[in-house]
């Protein structure tokens, strides 16, 4: 995050983001539990069967996990997505150069001209791109901001949130919440992604419907009073 703040792909903004959830982490115990684990292997069949799945990336996502993020994207066969808070062309900009260098063969929200405006959204992640999440009908968030996540899925897309604080406005409103630090999350996603890539469709959606995701955010609760 330090080395990712120096050359410019996080914002301070972003350094007392990652120090918000890494106080959750702490009272996880720093490891996967069950109801992440779960979470992680419902959310890989979903971007499996969706039609146009997209992995949104900003710079704390960029920063700590490039090369896994890239490898997932392959896995699922979802597109990657630059999306920021605090936007600029040059962040957009050198984090698709940190994508690119681990592998990506597209990074979508770089080029202003392929951006519109998600009107719902106040802040400068309504700028999408319309060749992904304008298109997107599964959008994965990494390290979010809870009032994209309710207006995507007001759009009637489904919402997998990766997300340390099973409270927050992003855990209680996404389709599928994963509270899990992103390191451990998108690798275990990787896995879950080549497990799940050969069964039948069938199969998976029948997976998917079983999730209850209110019954998994409050396994993590319990895991986090618990200790």
């Amino acid at each position: 995050m330090v080395e990712g703040f120096r050359s410019g792909i996080v914002v301070p903004q972003g350094l007392l983001a990652h120090g918000r959830g890494e106080a959750f982490d702490y009272l996880l115990g720093e490891c996967t539990t069950e109801a992440a684990s779960y979470a992680e292997m419902i959310a890989c069949g979903l971007l499996i069967v969706s039609k146009a799945p997209i992995i949104s990336v900003n710079g704390n996502t960029a920063a700590l996990c490039s090369k896994e993020i890239v490898e997932l994207s392959k896995v699922v066969n979802a597109k990657l997505e630059i999306n920021l808070f605090h936007n600029s062309q040059l962040r957009s900009e050198l984090i698709g150069k940190v994508l690119e260098r681990n592998g990506a063969d597209e990074v979508l929200g770089i080029k202003p001209f392929s951006k519109v405006a998600f009107e719902d959204i106040s802040s400068s992640r309504k700028f999408i791109d319309e060749d992904g999440i304008a298109k997107a009908d599964t959008v994965l968030l990494a390290l979010e901001d809870g009032d994209r996540t309710k207006a995507l899925i007001n759009a009637g897309k489904k919402v997998i949130s990766v997300d340390l604080n099973p409270l927050s406005r992003t855990a209680q409103t996404s389709s599928i919440t994963i509270v899990d630090n992103l390191v451990r999350a998108v690798p275990n996603m990787t896995k879950f992604g080549r497990e799940l890539s050969g069964k039948r469709k069938p199969e998976l959606l029948k997976m998917i419907s079983e999730f209850n995701n209110r019954t998994n955010l409050l396994n993590s609760i319990r895991r986090i009073r618990i200790g």
